[in-house]
């Protein structure tokens, strides 16, 4: 089979994009499609959490990403016209040298987009709109799909990053089991209104025959987000009119406090994760592959997180020549994690637990994963598999020496670390607060590969799993 490209991804989301980022800063060719006619024009996954802050910084967008979004404003809860009270959506923590960013950071899901294609762009990728999948051939060689319009493409390989009803998956016959995490109807717009201020999340607990109602400013633009729920069975009045009926029924503003409506969806809150990530060489991302209740904020994070784990590892077997085992390690890392997020998604819409350290995803690792090489016999966090903490170390910032397509190598307090040479840059000096000392071989994504007290092992983990 010929060639078009190395990786076809399907998908113009966050996850597409942060992947076609990944690849092109990697040399990889990859090219980016989406059926629309353009990019998602809603605010749906507004939350990006602190993790997803340090794979944005790593990508280049984070300082535009700061610039167009602030953090959550304090609940503000209504009854009968006037304030009630107040209600925080996230535990407060303060941040510190080895975790800077401390609270989930909001922006319109299309701004993300937006920020993420121009960084695409400016790496010299390219999204192709108007391209519907239709119909995907494999065999060893690479991976045919072909478009309503007639056109086809190949590539080496392909990565479904088409959303929750992905056509993709379909096509593969790949299954995707879950559950109604709420079964009443959920009405999701962009909206203009008057007569609330901007320093607040105003939420309209239930009153008698009433839904809720929640009208949510969104940092950086003059929008509200507005969330409205309904009863089982009934289907949401997706126009103007029916917005400003839902508003004045359930909140004291007038109709027309709502002056403009710029984007309306409804969905029923799941849960779903599909049985496999990969089928030959074919992958899922992001929805794709697993569907959450937006309590919580973890899709679209949980999404961008798979990107940037399949990113380095397709162009380390692409670019690198490192052994094609490395690609079996997606599935075996970022299913665990979607499954882990996914209940702790469902747990949130159904107060089941608070909005805590858990939804800011520090804490996810690989442990388990068959990457992971712990050769310490005592060993102290972080961990290998553990996500690899900023710090500084004989001036550098941690954080700035792992940005980058590359692996690093921390040699702390006396270990002792050979010369990789420019291909693997290397750290030395006293261990930071979050380290102890020893040699920790940082991966691309940010987490610690390898972890020991002497070089044993480094050298034959590197070539199985780094750069030749």
């Amino acid at each position: 089979m010929g060639r078009d490209t190395d990786v076809l991804v399907v998908g113009a989301g966050p996850t597409g994009l942060a992947l076609g980022i990944d690849l092109a800063r990697r040399g990889v060719p990859a090219l980016v499609v989406e059926r629309a006619q353009g990019l998602f024009p809603g605010s749906r996954g507004k939350g990006i959490q602190p993790r997803t802050m340090e794979v944005f910084d790593d990508l280049g967008v984070l300082d535009a990403i700061r610039a167009v979004g602030g953090t959550y404003p304090v609940g503000m809860i209504w009854q009968d016209g006037r304030r009630a009270g107040e209600h925080r959506m996230f535990d407060a923590v303060e941040p510190s040298e080895d975790a800077p960013y401390n609270e989930p950071w909001m922006v319109p899901q299309w701004r993300t987009q937006q920020i993420l294609r121009a960084r695409l762009e400016e790496l010299g990728g390219v999204v192709a709109f108007r391209r519907e999948v239709v119909a995907l051939t494999q065999d060893e060689g690479g991976v045919r799909a072909e478009f309503a319009s007639g056109e086809a493409v190949t590539a080496r390989y392909a990565v479904a990053a088409d959303g929750g009803r992905s056509t993709v998956r379909g096509l593969l016959g790949i299954g995707m089991a879950g559950e109604t995490v709420d079964p009443h109807p959920t009405l999701v717009a962009d909206v203009r209104i008057s007569g609330l201020d901007r320093d607040n999340w105003h939420v309209f607990p239930p009153g008698e025959g009433d839904g809720f109602l929640a009208i949510c400013p969104l940092a950086g633009t003059e929008d509200f987000q507005l969330v409205a729920r309904f009863p089982e069975g009934t289907a949401p009045d997706l126009s103007l009119d029916g917005i400003r009926k839902v508003v004045a029924a359930r909140s004291h503003l007038a109709p027309e406090s709502v002056t403009e409506l710029r984007w309306a969806s409804d969905f029923r809150p799941r849960a779903a994760l599909a049985d496999r990530f990969r089928c030959g060489r074919v992958f899922l991302a992001g929805d794709a592959a697993h569907v959450h209740s937006p309590a919580g904020g973890q899709g679209l994070n949980t999404s961008v997180q798979d990107a940037y784990n399949l990113g380095w590892k397709l162009g380390a077997v692409l670019r690198d020549g490192a052994d094609t085992v490395l690609l079996d390690s997606y599935e075996q890392e970022r299913r665990p994690v979607a499954a882990e997020v996914l209940g702790l998604s469902t747990r949130v819409h159904r107060g089941e637990t608070r909005r805590g350290g858990a939804t800011r995803q520090l804490g996810l690792g690989y442990r388990e994963s068959p990457l992971t090489r712990e050769i310490r016999t005592d060993p102290g966090a972080p961990r290998a598999g553990d996500r690899a903490p900023d710090g500084t170390v004989a001036g550098v910032r941690l954080f700035d020496a792992f940005r980058g397509p590359h692996w690093t190598l921390l040699a702390l307090g006396d270990a002792q670390a050979p010369d990789l040479g420019a291909r693997i840059p290397v750290v030395r000096g006293p261990a930071p607060g979050a380290y102890r000392p020893g040699l920790y071989l940082v991966r691309p994504d940010g987490y610690v590969g390898w972890a020991g007290d002497t070089v044993d092992g480094l050298p034959e983990y590197l070539a199985r799993f780094g750069r030749r």
